[in-house]
This record gives structure tokens, C-alpha cells and sequence, in this order.
């Protein structure tokens, strides 16, 4: 009896023993697969945080990214559509000034709006402030409708300027951003059509302004202000949309100049939108800095001539490049340089007698030229019949 008491306490241990094991090994799995969630979905850098569901900062003249969050996410993007919009309407149109007539199809647009009448006439140019400044939805049809005979056309533009800019997650159903089906956007691609945006003066100008009062034909004026208050709280702002629909939540692409650095935040589905961007932005101006990598580039400024009267010539560089680096990252910077030795006379200046590349991590950043710097005739005849006695 003792014995099979015994062999029953052994046989119970066992399995008790193997039920731990399995627990241990499901709790391992378990922490693995939350894991592997977490950092796909909560992809960011170190040291930058944000509770929204996408973010990504980049340096706008090079399109760095900074810091990312789920950047590559496709989401919807509410008002921040209005960015294409404006952009389109701005290139493909000869005269922003010119007056029309707001057509039936603009009026009573549901969403943000700037209250447009049957009738009213309007400028473009009045128009877009109407589009950034406030997010007029009536706005944003009025203006596809003018510049692209009908939305759809223009819409089709919008997609055309986006293929044109190189972005590879947005496609546009629509010119204000509410809710619909492919109507879509990444926090990358959203920054990227931001910086090529922001090179443009007019609408560079248009979401940087504050307040505005247009007036329309008929006389009637209105007094819009900026629903982007970085614009009046962030040191630098420059711009440039706020949205938020029930799908995309509250998006905001903020931008911002800082000696001589600009930057371009995106934040997708974020409830603290002001605040988060602020802070991604301080961080960015904090922890990068523009250098011009071209003064990286060494070389001998002096190359030999043949046939020339003289026998050297001075060379050089034109070129710089601007790129953001953090601190310690400057080592990372490779530069490869292949100068020609020896160059047949007669020379013009700017003539190319080698190139400069940048690395930066083994990726190549930047090509450039080296030329001449003056001008190296071939040598006279007479010169030539001196220097063939004084060999002789």
C-alpha cells in the first residue's frame, strides 16, 4: 500500500513538473509575441515619444528621417489632405488673383467650412487661405473645380503631383480629407509632400500667415484665423495643417526654421497634437545640426598641364551639402575623391577634372565636380621652338 502511495506522489510531481514547464514556456511565447507586437507598432526613436498612432520628423531639405513612429503606416489623414490640395491648385494654375464664380457644387459642403454662397465670386488666391487658414471643405471644391474642370480631374492631378513627388502610401479620393475609402497617407509621405510644399513661396506664405481678411466680389469680408497655434506659440513655426475626421482622429503637420534648419513634423491620430509635436520638434532642433559635408572633401588644388603655357593649374569646388547630424555622427562621413594627375592644355575654367562622393554609413549621400579654376592656353609656337633648341 505504501508502495503505491508512493508511485501516485511520483506520478502527480511529474505532471506537476511538466504543467510548470508549459507555463513557463507559454508565458516566454506570450511575452514574444506582445513583444514583436510592440515594437512593430511602436516603432520610435529612443529618445522622442509620441502616443499617437503614426509620427515622423525629417530635415526637409534632405528628407532624413529623425524619428519615426509607425511611418510608413497606411491611415487616413483628414484634413491634412488640404496640403495636396493647395500645392496642386498652386502649380497648375496661371492666375491665382483671377475672380470666378463659386460653382453649385461648393455650397453647403458638410465639415469645416467657410460658408460660401450661391454665386459668391472669389480669387484662388483667397480661396487657398480659405483652405488652410480655416480647413474650408466648401473651399477645397471651389478650388477643384476651377483649376481642374471638375473634382475628380483635379483630383486625379493631386495624385499625379503625388506620384511626381515620389511618395509610394498616399492616394487621394477627395480635396478636403473627410472619411473615404483610398483616401489614405503615411506620416512619412505626409512630411515628404510637406517639405516639397514648403518650397514653394505661395504656400510657404499662405500657412505661415496668422490672420487674414479676404474680401469677395461683391464686398463681403471675412476674417480668418490660423487653426495651427504653433504658429503663435513654437519658436520658428512656418506652418502648416491641422485635421481631424472620426477615422483619422486629430492629425497635425507642423513645421518649423531654425538656423537655417528646417523641419517637418507629421503626427497621425493624436490626441495631444500640439503639445507632442512641440516637443518632437524642440528635440530635433536640440539634437541636430546642419553641416556642409563639402567642407569634408580634401584634395590637391594644384594638377599638372601638358602642352600648356603654364605647367599646373588651380583646382577646386563650388559645390556645398547641407545634411543633419547628430553629435559623434560626423565620423560617420566618408568622402571618396578622384582627381585627375595630369590634363592636356588648352583648358577652359570650370573644366571637370574629378569628383568628390559622401558617404554616410556606406549609403551615398552627395556627388560632386572638381574644375579648374582658371583658364591654361596651349602653348605658342614660339615657346614650342624653345623648348625643342633647349632640348637639342
Amino acid at each position: 500500500m505504501k508502495t503505491k502511495t508512493k508511485k501516485t506522489k511520483v506520478k502527480y510531481r511529474s505532471l506537476f513538473v511538466i504543467l510548470i514547464a508549459l507555463i513557463i514556456i507559454f508565458s516566454i511565447l506570450l511575452s514574444f509575441f506582445y513583444g514583436a507586437i510592440n515594437v512593430s507598432v511602436m516603432e520610435v526613436s529612443a529618445d522622442v515619444g509620441c502616443s499617437g498612432k503614426a509620427m515622423c520628423l525629417i530635415e526637409a531639405q534632405t528628407g532624413r528621417i529623425l524619428a519615426e513612429k509607425n511611418s510608413y503606416a497606411k491611415l487616413a489623414m483628414a484634413s491634412t489632405t488640404k496640403i495636396m490640395t493647395a500645392i496642386t491648385a498652386i502649380e497648375h494654375c496661371e492666375d491665382l488673383d483671377e475672380v470666378f464664380e463659386v460653382s453649385d457644387k461648393a455650397i453647403g459642403v458638410e465639415g469645416t467650412s467657410l460658408y460660401l454662397r450661391k454665386g459668391e465670386k472669389h480669387s484662388l488666391r483667397d480661396l487657398l487661405y480659405g483652405l488652410m487658414l480655416v480647413s474650408g471643405n466648401d473651399a477645397s471644391v471651389a478650388i477643384g473645380e476651377r483649376v481642374g474642370g471638375t473634382v475628380e480631374h483635379f483630383v486625379d492631378l493631386m495624385n499625379f503631383t503625388a506620384y511626381k513627388i515620389g511618395v509610394k502610401n498616399t492616394h487621394f479620393e477627395n480635396t478636403h480629407g473627410l472619411d473615404e475609402k483610398g483616401h489614405y497617407t503615411c506620416a512619412y509621405d505626409l512630411a515628404k509632400i510637406t517639405a516639397y510644399a514648403l518650397n514653394n513661396p505661395v504656400f510657404k506664405e499662405i500657412v505661415s500667415t496668422q490672420n487674414k481678411k479676404i474680401v469677395n466680389a461683391d464686398g463681403k469680408v471675412r476674417y480668418l484665423c490660423n487653426k495651427n497655434k504653433l504658429l503663435r506659440t513654437f519658436n520658428g513655426a512656418i506652418g502648416v495643417k491641422t485635421g481631424f475626421t472620426d477615422d483619422a482622429g486629430r492629425c497635425l503637420v507642423s513645421a518649423a526654421e531654425r538656423d537655417g534648419m528646417r523641419l517637418v513634423c507629421v503626427v497621425l491620430n493624436c490626441g495631444p497634437m500640439f503639445e507632442e509635436s512641440s516637443a518632437i520638434l524642440d528635440w530635433g532642433f536640440n539634437n541636430f545640426k546642419l553641416y556642409n559635408l563639402v567642407e569634408n572633401v580634401h584634395f590637391d588644388n594644384i594638377i599638372n598641364v601638358s602642352e600648356g603655357e603654364k605647367q599646373n593649374a588651380r583646382v577646386g569646388n563650388y559645390e556645398t551639402y547641407f545634411y543633419p547630424l547628430k553629435e559623434g555622427e560626423l565620423d560617420k562621413i566618408k568622402v571618396d575623391v578622384v582627381l585627375t594627375k595630369n590634363v592636356i592644355a588648352p583648358l577652359q575654367k570650370n573644366s571637370q577634372v574629378g569628383e568628390y562622393k559622401i558617404f554616410f554609413d556606406n549609403n551615398l549621400l552627395f556627388s560632386g565636380k572638381i574644375v579648374t579654376m582658371e583658364n591654361i592656353k596651349e602653348r605658342s609656337l614660339k615657346q614650342r621652338l624653345f623648348d625643342i633648341l633647349d632640348q637639342w
